[in-house]
């Protein structure tokens, strides 16, 4: 594999080190830290880029990839409407008050000026995904796709030797030692077997896959959040950013008012001249300040990588007078979670999006067997649902048929060795619902009651007690090929499965406090000079609500574009 990126970073990496300072210091390489560095550099600034851990991409790098952008430009070229107008419309209706509309509105207004300029100048390339519509259709102002935006594909091997610093996507979506699936493969793998077509694109992949496994320790072609990651990352190198791995911040250093460089943990200090961004991922770890946001029933699971800091971003700049956002609103972006350990040792954390919820043939049931929610909406909506029902934990269940086609968490579609997710408890099994129910502790009788009615009219593929499949999202989770509704079918074909879930989460609303131009404010609601935040460090412009897949990296990359604009002037 070509090494010249990564050679490239290591002698830029010596020069700033020699020279003692940087025009610009970020904080955190996900996805708005590395656009924040890419951008500031490209306008000409020295840029260090500190990640904590020991590699780059965050939570960007194991996510979906999905960047919500409203009115963007590309939504034109395939034809569906869109304006700030209806953005404005749909987010009134679905995102609670008391946020920081004047932040929000930046994000509108700047969002497509972000979008094509980061394409004209950066490795970044998006497309439209048309049949993924926002999470609430029906309401006033939404769109049935094309708001949300994904990484075209992105060959690793471009990065040379920075590849192995970029950190891969979980285990448990990949397949055969290392293949990253995009979302169109997946139906492909589905009719492996009963259609020639898809029979022969799985084959083409598996042929890419081994070639690829000659010159790399996983697969080069990488899709949704590790293709973002890894084009973000690419830009950055070439930009002449000085990334470093390893360099946790424990405080800011100000001269006067002003933001002047940072102590990391080693005791060494770096000098800036322009100031710092904080892009560190946000306050998921952080168990205090986490607290101050979510029920007590939430826990404190999250399926966010861990910074590996001491400090995130907000307590840094709280120490140097910065002040979190007010907002009286839940704060935290939900989505049920299975946990287990690997083989490796380590604990793993699975989010149940859209793989599996959904699909026709399973429902979500509480400890005493009843359903609480329609298991078809979406993972925010799920665990808000789960929450108000005192559902924690809660269960997924379906039957061998269902396991078979779909999967269910960690279990892969088509899986046949089941035994070592049984034994190590993290799939429950039973031949009977009553055996299912003593398995996983849910009340027996319960649970047969809610199988017998929900099946009496998914039979017929209706489920009028909940409504799963009643609106375009629902739908589009489901299966296509099952008439009349997608979403449902029975639960009858022994034996039974099922996966505890608890609410985890993919980042919290709640950060620092910020204006328009990302810059932190102090508790008198005024800027600290030289001192920016975006991406989860930065009080979510969704004020706790998740209208649309991607309402995390869409204002991070939006964010981060604007802070480096700003800091370059």
């Amino acid at each position: 594999m070509d090494d010249r990126p990564g050679r490239a970073a290591q002698r830029r990496h010596g020069l700033n080190a020699a020279a003692g300072g940087a025009d610009l210091i970020v904080v955190g390489a996900g996805a708005a830290g590395l656009t924040a560095a890419a951008v500031a550099a490209r306008a000409g600034l020295r840029v260090v880029l500190l990640e904590a851990s020991a590699l780059v991409g965050g939570t960007t790098a194991i996510s979906g990839g999905m960047v919500w952008l409203p009115a963007n430009p590309k939504m034109a070229d395939v034809g569906v409407p869109d304006t700030l107008a209806d953005a404005r419309r749909y987010l009134a209706a679905t995102v609670p008050p008391g946020g920081p509309d004047d932040v929000r509105e930046a994000f509108l207004q700047r969002g497509a000026d972000a979008l094509r300029d980061l394409e004209a100048t950066t490795a970044l390339r998006l497309r439209p995904v048309l049949p993924y519509p926002d999470y609430h259709p029906d309401l006033p102002g939404a769109t049935p796709g094309a708001r949300v935006l994904e990484p075209l594909p992105f060959d690793g091997r471009e990065l040379g030797g920075a590849f192995t610093t970029l950190r891969p996507p979980l285990p448990e979506f990949m397949l055969f030692d290392g293949m990253m699936i995009a979302r169109p493969d997946i139906p492909h793998l589905r009719r492996v077997g009963r259609s020639w077509r898809s029979t022969a694109h799985v084959a083409r992949l598996l042929l890419r896959h081994a070639r690829e496994r000659l010159v790399a320790p996983r697969g080069t072609t990488l899709v949704l959040g590790n293709a973002l990651a890894g084009r973000l990352y690419l830009s950055a190198l070439q930009a002449g950013v000085d990334v470093r791995t390893g360099a946790p911040v424990a405080r800011l250093l100000r001269d006067g008012d002003r933001i002047s460089g940072v102590e990391l943990q080693d005791g060494s200090t770096l000098r800036t001249a322009r100031g710092v961004v904080l892009a560190s991922g946000g306050l998921s770890h952080d168990a205090e300040l986490r607290r101050r946001f979510v029920p007590e029933a939430a826990g404190l699971l999250s399926a966010t990588v861990p910074s590996g800091a001491a400090l995130g971003g907000a307590r840094l700049a709280m120490a140097a007078g910065g002040a979190l956002g007010t907002s009286p609103a839940q704060q935290g972006f939900w989505v049920p979670a299975s946990t287990f350990t690997r083989r490796d040792g380590t604990r793993a954390v699975h989010p149940h999006t859209v793989a599996d919820r959904g699909k026709p043939g399973l429902i979500a049931v509480d400890g005493h067997g009843r359903r609480f929610v329609n298991e078809a909406v979406s993972y925010h909506a799920f665990v808000l649902a789960q929450l108000r029902a005192g559902a924690v934990p809660a269960w997924l269940v379906c039957d061998s048929a269902f396991l078979w086609r779909y999967g269910l968490g960690r279990i892969k579609p088509y899986t046949r060795r089941l035994r070592p997710c049984i034994d190590d408890g993290s799939l429950l099994r039973g031949d009977t619902p009553a055996a299912l129910a003593a398995a996983a502790g849910i009340d027996a009788q319960g649970l047969a009651a809610t199988l017998e009615r929900y099946n009496a009219h998914a039979r017929q593929g209706s489920d009028p007690e909940w409504g799963r499949g009643s609106d375009a999202y629902q739908r589009h989770l489901g299966d296509a090929d099952r008439r009349p509704n997608p979403c449902v079918a029975p639960i009858e074909t022994p034996p039974y499965y099922a996966v505890q879930v608890r609410p985890a989460d993919l980042g919290m609303a709640a950060g620092l406090a910020t204006d328009g131009c990302a810059r932190v404010l102090d508790a008198a609601g005024a800027p600290i000079p030289g001192l920016w935040a975006c991406g989860n460090d930065m009080q979510s412009v969704m004020n706790g609500a998740y209208p649309g897949p991607g309402i995390t990296l869409g204002p991070a990359l939006v964010f981060g574009w604007i802070a480096a604009k700003d800091a370059a002037g």
